[in-house]
């Protein structure tokens, strides 16, 4: 009898199974502040991506949907309590710049979300779980599935819990501050040469953590460490801009 060597290919749904399950996902629940069916969990992490590669599975995007609109009412409930004074103007544009792909993309990256998207081959290539539509399309699909198991009133506790600081500094502006945009702008002015930026990184791949150096000239003028490259990097042009502003005589070239 002749055995055969093949390796039997895996399933859809065996493919996916041992996906999520090759990476823990506690430290994601535990940054999220409530627990999560597996069922849930699997289904909100699920892109587009890994379920068209593996013979058209669930996706994601149903929850995103669910999602999108119970963080928009929260946030716009919220922002509504908070600016009795304010016009309509005023606050529509707070809660756009809160609720945009950056802020979620800024809060996915607080969470330390991207190591636990399931993603196809083509989007790990090209680092797709770095992506800011990405990360803010799952954080969306997340809150969905937390509506989906607890209800408006825990989903709402969630958002207001995760987006504080955002709703804390709201303002009439489109997004947050880029402060590697606001660094260039002031090397510019100072007439210093742009910007360079180093990493390293330290951990395991689903949570490792990032250091940043950005160097000007012969000068090391900011220092950072996050949960990703991102926003590691904005921490050191933050720390380099003060320089910049504050003792541009002090950076080498």
């Amino acid at each position: 009898m002749t055995r055969s060597n093949k390796k039997t290919r895996l399933t859809g749904e065996q493919a996916l199974k041992q996906a999520f399950e090759s990476t823990d996902h506690t430290p994601l629940l535990d940054n999220l502040g409530v627990d999560l069916s597996d069922e849930y969990l699997c289904l909100a992490l699920t892109h587009r991506s890994f379920a068209n590669e593996n013979g058209a599975l669930p996706n994601n995007e149903r929850l995103e949907f669910l999602g999108d609109a119970v963080l928009g009412l929260s946030i716009a409930a919220k922002l509504y309590e908070l600016h009795p004074d304010r016009p309509e103007s005023d606050i529509s544009k707070m809660r756009a710049s809160i609720v945009s792909r950056y802020g979620l993309a800024d809060v996915a990256r607080e969470i330390n979300l991207g190591p636990h998207i399931l993603l196809g081959k083509g989007e790990k290539l090209t680092d797709g779980g770095d992506k800011d539509s990405i990360l803010a399309d799952t954080t969306e699909a997340l809150l969905g599935a937390i509506y989906r198991q607890y209800g408006f009133e825990i989903a709402r506790e969630v958002i207001l819990r995760l987006f504080a600081a955002k709703i804390d500094g709201a303002s009439a502006r489109n997004r947050t501050l880029d402060w590697k945009t606001t660094l260039q702008e002031a090397l510019a002015v100072a007439k210093l040469p742009m910007a360079v930026y180093s990493d390293e990184r330290t951990g395991p791949d689903h949570d490792l953590t990032f250091y940043v150096t950005a160097t000007v000239g012969k000068t090391e003028v900011g220092y950072g460490q996050g949960p990703n490259k991102k926003s590691a990097e904005q921490q050191a042009a933050r720390q380099a801009c003060e320089l910049v502003q504050s003792n541009p005589g002090a950076i080498k070239v």
